[in-house]
């Protein structure tokens, strides 16, 4: 049976945001962009291209499904028309670093994105997290992963005015009246079998957790067998880092990494499921066969290949040269994340394992990045 969200509701919330998009219509992007010559990139020969153009291989798979006259919310990015005749000359067969170079320089433009206020841009890490689990429950293994549940109810708002396209609103249906979803407080609570499938039992509710927060893994069930979860969806409330709780609350101490946080949740187990619970998002998951894991442009990432970042501004699929404290690199951006806001702010990901996962946690670094557009029909500097 098709729920059917209460019309009053839906009738406000519609009218609450189609007041704010008037008041941003015209409005300019918080950034500006500035086009620079590949010549003038620090390090851009010494990188290893290959492997970026492999990563934009997936890419180009899924931007080859867009209706050409499609247009990305970044205006600059043209339509995909523009982006599938640039996947449409990829080199053929094995290439080396300096063909791939090559293939970049000829088919695009490098534009540096620059905050309005002039300010440099915060890049985190992530990584597939890896867990021991039971297809049952039992014994130790008392902590839920949950397949999408019946009673989530996703309103894409791009249906109702162009304008909004992209935006959405998360819920359930109660009694008629369309209203948020459960805080992870109410889930982790709740008899939720009602309502949801749990795909996995784990005996790590602090590796869960964290599963959730990086929105994919890998689970190692009791027969050795691996499952692979990838992100099915989300409860509709903003992500909150307890880390940040964490710090103002002075149990730790700055720098804050995501090895600090777990520290403390596994040294305060009686205190650790309140602490999580002040992040009332929680990720919902799928079952991935095959190459994974699966970011948000429905591809396969590439370890340290994959950026995250905000689709309100960026473009998916666009190549990016991540210019940080230690990175130099081209990247490609894949994937977004719930703590990934603003127009200068990126996730690179880091691949699975104990390295990975290090890596990711400890990743903290300011920095800038340049977005790579389409040649054709631009003004552009030479090599």
């Amino acid at each position: 049976m098709t729920r059917r969200p209460a019309i009053p509701l839906l009738v406000g919330v519609l009218f609450f945001l189609a007041a704010c998009a008037s008041q941003k219509t015209g409005e300019a992007p918080p950034y500006r962009l500035s086009p620079v010559s590949f010549s003038h990139i620090q390090n851009w020969k010494q990188d290893q291209h290959a492997q970026a153009l492999d990563a934009f291989r997936k890419s180009c798979r899924a931007l080859s499904k867009k209706e050409p006259t499609s247009v990305f919310r970044m205006k600059e990015a043209g339509s995909a028309a523009l982006w599938q005749r640039a996947c449409s000359l990829l080199p053929h067969g094995f290439v080396d670093d300096v063909s791939a170079r090559l293939y970049f320089e000829d088919n695009f433009v490098p534009f540096r994105i620059e905050a309005k206020d002039g300010g440099e841009g915060l890049f985190t890490g992530y990584y597939e997290a890896q867990i021991k689990g039971s297809l049952l429950r039992k014994d130790k293994y008392q902590t839920p992963l949950w397949a999408r549940p019946d009673d989530l109810v996703t309103v894409q708002l791009g249906l109702f005015n162009p304008e909004w396209k992209g935006k959405k609103i998360t819920g359930k249906v109660i009694n008629g009246q369309f209203i948020p979803y459960d805080e992870r407080k109410e889930i982790t609570t709740q008899n939720m079998l009602t309502r949801a499938k749990p795909l996995v039992w784990t005996d790590d509710p602090v590796g869960a957790f964290f599963m959730e927060i990086q929105g994919s893994g890998q689970v190692t069930l009791l027969n050795g067998d691996v499952l692979r979860l990838g992100y099915a969806a989300q409860n509709g409330h903003s992500y909150v880092p307890i880390g940040r709780v964490l710090l103002a609350r002075g149990e730790i101490e700055k720098p804050v990494t995501m090895q600090k946080i777990r520290a403390w949740l596994e040294d305060h187990p009686e205190r650790a499921q309140a602490i999580m619970n002040e992040n009332p998002s929680v990720v919902f998951f799928r079952k991935i066969e095959g190459e994974g894991p699966i970011g948000a442009q429905a591809v396969a990432l590439t370890p340290m290949r994959s950026l995250a970042v905000d689709p309100a501004y960026f473009p998916l699929g666009a190549p990016v040269w991540l210019e940080t404290e230690k990175h130099h690199t081209l990247v490609i951006a894949q994937d977004t994340g719930g703590a990934i806001k603003g127009p200068i702010r990126g996730d690179l990901f880091w691949g699975s394992g104990a390295l990975a996962e290090k890596g990711a946690g400890e990743m903290q670094e300011k920095g800038h990045y340049l977005i790579l557009l389409p040649k054709e029909g631009r003004v552009h500097d030479k090599r």
